[in-house]
């Protein structure tokens, strides 16, 4: 089986970009998450925080993220299971 690294790129970034962007709205309204969002994202994403600002960086973080890490993981599988 071959997968296609690109596809899993954009459906990994599509996953972890819409959590970190629902998750700060919740944390932002509810207050829960919060630890979760301030040891996780950010501690890794250079001007993140938990406001609706920062929702959208959240989004745009961690679809950048996803993406890459997807390319990777399949472009990686694809070599070894050759």
């Amino acid at each position: 089986m071959k997968l296609k690294p690109l596809a899993l790129g954009v459906a990994l970034g599509t996953v972890w970009g819409g959590s970190l962007f629902f998750t700060t709205w919740i944390s932002y309204q509810t207050g829960y998450g919060r630890l979760f969002l301030q040891a996780l994202a950010e501690s890794i994403y250079p001007g993140y925080s938990i406001t609706p600002a920062g929702s959208f960086l959240g989004l745009a973080y961690g679809f950048l993220d996803g993406l890459v890490s997807g390319f990777l993981i399949g472009w990686i599988y694809n070599k070894i299971a050759r």
